[in-house]
């Protein structure tokens, strides 16, 4: 039985033989050689289609190079609109792999530069196959953080009521340092409002600093002061929230010295329910309290 890659797409059907099968693998196999080729040149060609976009926003080379850049821009357009159309031949299931999450953004890297036929302000939307820079993921393996990340995840969604609490503190102190500003230096000072003042208060507050409203008044001086030195415990607490969390996850994902009853494995985690080799149904662990 022919093994498949590990990144290959089983979903959107896997041709049995035939071109389209060799398609198939060049094009949805980061594993083998040809499958890597094709995602470096791939992702090149991207970086380069991007760069020409970039470039033609820039007013005075855009009016020398006006017809060099529109031919480029034509060139990567048909490029990618040979290699979508490549992608659903080559699969079983060309509607699942244009439903997904992948041939949507193959798709809206390329209507940009069909609509502005019609609607010339659609072209500034060709930098969207940015987004196409994700199938950097499959090239470089990425997919084996996955695991590592989900505990970043997990400490992100613990503390989250601590950081929605810590948000709306935030948004109280702002609201009393703006209304307190406003009326210290008033609009004269160019605190010309409760809103603009609650804009230097955030400002300040997170060290940030833009200084286009800075208060003229001794007092004003020193509640900014006050706000500045405040600040900082801004950018530390959700630090330490998150941080104590990230912690705690990591310890709880921690190998044990749980041992599988049927094929006697040990290291499994302590919230695992099955054996990560057979497969054999866990013991429920007992943490240590003594």
């Amino acid at each position: 039985m022919r093994m498949t890659s590990s990144t290959a797409r089983p979903e959107f059907g896997k041709p049995e033989e035939g071109w389209r099968l060799r398609w198939y693998t060049v094009i949805f196999e980061a594993d083998t050689r040809a499958g890597r080729r094709f995602d470096v040149a791939l992702l090149l060609l991207i970086l380069c289609s991007v760069l020409v976009v970039i470039i033609d926003s820039v007013e005075v080379v855009r009016e020398r190079e006006f017809f060099l850049l529109g031919i480029l821009e034509w060139i990567f357009t048909l490029l990618f609109t040979v290699e979508y159309v490549v992608r659903l031949l080559c699969v079983k299931r060309p509607w699942r792999y244009a439903t997904s999450f992948f041939g949507v953004i193959d798709l809206l890297s390329i209507l940009p530069s069909y609509l502005a036929f019609f609607l010339p302000e659609f072209h500034v939307l060709v930098d969207i196959r940015l987004l196409r820079m994700l199938r950097v993921f499959r090239v470089m393996k990425i997919p084996r953080y996955f695991d590592e990340s989900q505990v970043l995840l997990q400490a992100l969604r613990n503390s989250r009521h601590k950081i929605m609490v810590f948000l709306a503190t935030m948004a109280i102190l702002s609201i009393i340092l703006g209304t307190v500003m406003y009326v210290v230096e008033g609009p004269k000072n160019g605190f010309t409002s409760i809103p603009v003042s609650m804009y230097w208060a955030i400002v300040t507050m997170t060290t940030t600093g833009y200084g286009d409203i800075h208060p003229h008044t001794p007092l004003g001086q020193m509640i900014t002061s006050l706000a500045m030195l405040l600040g900082y415990g801004v950018i530390a607490l959700p630090t330490g929230i998150v941080g104590a969390e990230l912690a705690m996850s990591m310890m709880a994902r921690k190998p044990t010295t749980r041992t599988c009853p049927d094929c006697l494995t040990e290291g499994h985690e302590a919230e695992a329910g099955f054996c990560k080799h057979c497969g054999h149904a866990l013991a429920p662990y007992q943490r240590d309290t003594g």
